[in-house]
C-alpha cells in the first residue's frame, strides 16, 4: 500500500470518524474511500468494485462490502452520491470545492460545473427570504450533445 494512502486526510478523517463511532478501521473501507478521492469520474458500486478487483485483489473486496461502506462513507459525509432512480447511484468525494451537475438521462453522463451568478443569485434569494443556507446540490437533467443528436436523428 502506497505511503501516501495511509497518510492523506481524507484517510485520517476517516479514522477520526470510525473511532468517535467506535468503530474498527479496516484496509477495505480505506481502499474504497481512497478510489473514490482519487477518480475523477463519477462511480456506481459495480464500477468501484471493478476498480477494486483491478488495483487491489489482495483484499478481496466483495460487493455487499462496498455496498455498506459506501452507505457508511454517504452517511458521515465522506462522499455524496447522485441518483439514478433504478439505475441507482454513483458516487464523488466531498473533498471537491463546491460545484453542481448537468446530468444526461440518456447516457448517464455527468458534467460538473461551477457558476458564480447561479451561487450568488441563490444567496440573494435566500437573504430576500431571511433564509441561512448551509448547504445545496444542485443537479440539471436533460441530454448531452451526443443524445440530443442521436434523439434528431430518430425523428
Amino acid at each position: 500500500m502506497p505511503t501516501d494512502f495511509t497518510n492523506s486526510k481524507v484517510i485520517n478523517k476517516l479514522k477520526t470518524i470510525l473511532k468517535d463511532k467506535g468503530m474498527k478501521y479496516t484496509e477495505q473501507r480505506a481502499v474504497i474511500l481512497e478510489i473514490i478521492t482519487q477518480i475523477d469520474e463519477h462511480l456506481n458500486a459495480e464500477e468501484i468494485h471493478s476498480v477494486v478487483k483491478k488495483k487491489y485483489p489482495q483484499y478481496n473486496i466483495g460487493i455487499a462490502t462496498i455496498y455498506r461502506t459506501l452507505n457508511f462513507l454517504e452517511e458521515v459525509d465522506l462522499i455524496s452520491s447522485i441518483s439514478f432512480g433504478t439505475d441507482g447511484k454513483k458516487y464523488e468525494t466531498n473533498q471537491k470545492t463546491h460545484h453542481d451537475h448537468l446530468i444526461c438521462t440518456g447516457c448517464g453522463k455527468i458534467i460538473e460545473f461551477l457558476d458564480p451568478i447561479i451561487e450568488q443569485r441563490q444567496e440573494e434569494i435566500a437573504k430576500e427570504n431571511k433564509f441561512q443556507i448551509t448547504g445545496h446540490t444542485m443537479q440539471l437533467y436533460g441530454l448531452c450533445e451526443k443524445c440530443s443528436s442521436n434523439k434528431k436523428g430518430e425523428k
